[in-house]
């Protein structure tokens, strides 16, 4: 098959170019800077600066990940116009190409995330749950999904992977809090009861294969382990893995005034299930949150 990925040079997308080359898939990229694609995704994947460029070639499957990351900046209003138009209006530009092709690719799995619900407290959230709170982040994911559905309207099948907190050595949130911890500073968060749902990047890729070939799977999905804990857990099992204490809190008001609005990403969290992937037969490698650490610990 051929694979169009946005986002390709991201965390997730690096990992589902290595995956989809293995299997003999040809790959092509959109991206801002086509000519690092080779070296970050694959000497075989193609890079592209505009999605003219494949006009005239079959394109079976459309990957639309890309997005500036959320929580890498403040969130002033030049910040927040940055957010969507990496999702929205990149989208929408995508839309426009989709429409013009004769031949129309079968699926567009499109990024979203657990945001989407906003700070669920102590509700368990599968995909038929509602968001419970509005803010940016929940906007931003509704925007995003509302946008890619479009695409069905011209007959393409429509996924929404609604992403948690992907564990990986090669990158996102976990790298970030390595530094503190590995200097015995790192703790909970806030209270540390906020839920975090998680996921070991192995499932992550998967678990986008699987609804890939899965040809009755269409909306939304929760791509989180089963089993989320709450952030002071979380807290202890990486303090545990890395062989450093975890008992030094960062309080609420600290992350607000260092963070401001964006501090509520941290402070607040999601109960979120995958009940769709289960229910579609999708089987999880790493449904223990020790497990997946320790399955990462000696390239962390």
């Amino acid at each position: 098959m051929h694979i169009l990925l946005t986002g390709g040079t991201g965390l997730i997308g690096r990992q589902l170019c290595r995956h989809w080359l293995a299997q003999g898939h040809r790959l092509s990229v959109w991206s801002r800077h086509p000519e690092r694609v080779p070296a970050l995704c694959g000497a075989q994947v193609k890079g592209i600066a505009h999605l003219v460029e494949l006009s005239h070639e079959s394109v079976d499957v459309v990957v639309n990940l890309a997005g500036a990351p959320i929580a890498s900046a403040r969130w002033t209003r030049k910040r927040k116009a940055q957010l969507w138009s990496s999702r929205i209006t990149l989208t929408e530009t995508l839309l426009v190409w989709l429409e013009s092709l004769e031949q129309k690719p079968s699926v567009l799995i499109s990024g979203s995330a657990v945001g989407w619900y906003g700070d669920g407290g102590e509700r368990e959230l599968t995909e038929d749950s509602p968001p419970v709170t509005e803010d940016f982040a929940s906007h931003l994911c509704i925007a995003w999904e509302e946008t890619a559905q479009r695409a069905q309207a011209l007959g393409i099948r429509v996924v929404h992977v609604r992403t948690g907190l992907v564990l990986s050595s090669e990158g996102g949130f976990l790298q970030r809090l390595l530094l503190p911890f590995k200097l015995a500073l790192g703790g909970p968060v806030g209270s540390g009861r906020q839920w975090m749902p998680w996921i070991h990047i192995k499932d992550q890729i998967a678990l986008i294969d699987f609804l890939m070939h899965e040809k009755t799977a269409s909306g939304p999905y929760n791509a989180c382990a089963p089993h989320p804990v709450r952030n002071a857990e979380f807290a202890k099992n990486l303090g545990r893995v890395l062989h450093r204490p975890a008992f030094m809190p960062v309080p609420a008001f600290v992350l607000r005034l260092g963070l401001g609005e964006m501090a509520e990403l941290l402070l607040g969290g999601q109960r979120a299930m995958p009940a769709r992937l289960q229910a579609a037969g999708f089987t999880f490698k790493f449904t223990d949150l020790r497990a997946a650490l320790d399955d990462l610990s000696a390239r962390l």
